[in-house]
Order: C-alpha cells, then structure tokens, then sequence
C-alpha cells in the first residue's frame, strides 16, 4: 500500500478519532483534481439528515470504479491503515460537496455508532485564506464544538462517521468553491 504515513493532527471527540493529514498527494494532482471539479456536474441533491431534506446543497456523484483510480486512493488507504491498524476497509460511496457563501449545511452524523464506519474527507482545492471559513466542526453529544478542521489544499481528514459534524460555508468575502470529497467506508466484513 505504500510507505508508512503520519497524521498532521489527531484528536479524540468522546472516544472516537480525527485524523488530518496534510501533504499526501502532490500539487500537480491537486491542480488536476481542482480543475476538474470546475468542469463538474453538481445537482442540488444532498442532505444532511432526515429532518433537514428541504435543505439540499450541491454534491457530485462519483462511481467507486473511479474513485479508487484517483492518485489520491493509495493515500487513502495508507490512512485508513493508521487509523485503523489491521482492520480491512472498502469505500461504498464517493461524491464531492459544493459549498459557497450562503449555503446552509447541517450538523449530522455518516454512520451509526456500531458501525465502526470512516469517512476520508479531501480539500480539493488550488488555494484558501483563513478568513474565506469553511472549516469542518467536529461536535460532542450535546452539541458543543469540539475540534475544527481548516479546509487546506490537499488536506485529508480521516474520521468516525458516528461523530456529529458539519462542513462550514465559506464566509461572503469567499468567491471560490469549497470543494470537499468525500469517501465513505464499512469495514470490509460488512454486510
């Protein structure tokens, strides 16, 4: 799978871990993948949860078949290995949300906690300024924040989907998307 990775930061959120990792793909791929989702297709068909379905923001789809191409798949892999040293993960859904000033995103949470499920999530763009926002928030049960993620170019967070997050919209002096892909995973024995 590659050579040994080290994350840029962990964190905990009662028990269940954050990892960000910068630094893993190179900035021509970066540029490529940047480019690329320019060029995208978006529909308006996500949501966060259940309650929030009249909420859509903007998302693209991407086949599995695809997504484990990418040059961005063994660092991935090489992730999921620190996380989660000797267990077996497959990805069941890949897609990148769109999110520019004025969205609403919710908090929710990707899988439920028995699940043991990851979500690898990319920054996927050339450049961004602290002040543009759109950091991912990491909460507790009770709704505090616990830990917040920037959205660097090429950063990767690697997380248990059972902890309530929510992606921040950029801020109104932002005039650039925010781009963050995302895969999901199951343990591999999962039905």
């Amino acid at each position: 799978m590659g050579t040994e990775i080290s994350p840029t930061r962990h964190a905990q959120v009662e028990g269940r871990d954050v990892f960000v990792f910068d630094g893993l793909i190179a900035d021509a791929d970066l540029g490529s993948y940047a480019e690329a989702l320019g060029r995208a297709s978006f529909t308006r068909t996500e949501f966060a949860k259940p309650e929030t379905v009249d909420y859509k923001h903007w998302a693209s789809e991407m086949p599995l078949a695809n997504a484990v191409r990418l040059p961005l798949w063994p660092a991935t892999e090489r992730a999921v290995a620190h996380a989660r040293p000797g267990e077996a993960y497959r990805p069941y859904r890949a897609y990148t949300n769109y999110a520019a000033y004025g969205d609403m995103l919710y908090t929710h949470v990707d899988c439920p906690p028995d699940r043991r499920g990851l979500t690898a999530l990319w920054f996927l763009s050339n450049h961004w300024e602290p002040e543009w926002g759109g950091e991912t928030m990491f909460f507790d049960a009770s709704g505090d924040a616990m830990f917040c993620v920037s959205p660097r170019p090429g950063r990767l967070v690697l997380f248990d989907g059972a902890i309530p997050h929510a992606g921040r919209p950029p801020s109104r002096i932002c005039f650039a998307p925010r781009y963050s892909f995302a895969i999901k995973l199951d343990p591999a024995t999962a039905n």
